[in-house]
């Protein structure tokens, strides 16, 4: 799937995340992460974050997130719903009934 547009999701409160999404004109996935937590989960962190764009089939992205202890479905729901806003598509609810 195409990165149509830059997306910004989440906020700078304590337990949540930020993330911004746009379409990366080198190619590949770039992700940048500042975290509060970086040192003890910054790579699972990255891991969800990298394991949504694969599942919307995202090859190509810059991704910027700025974390605050954010929990692990807290991430995956910021980095579904910026993948969904920078690809103008919609959330797919049955397949979170797998």
């Amino acid at each position: 799937m195409e990165i149509k547009q830059a997306a910004m999701v989440g906020t700078l409160e304590s337990s949540d995340i930020q993330i911004s999404i746009s379409p990366n004109p080198s190619k590949g996935i770039s992700i940048e992460l500042q975290s509060v937590v970086k040192a003890q989960f910054g790579d699972a962190i990255v891991a969800t974050m990298t394991e949504v764009l694969e599942s919307f089939g995202i090859k190509d992205a810059i991704v910027n997130a700025v974390d605050r202890g954010a929990l692990e479905w807290i991430i995956r729901a910021r980095m579904q719903s910026a993948c969904c806003k920078a690809t103008g598509t919609r959330f797919d609810w049955k397949g979170e009934d797998k």
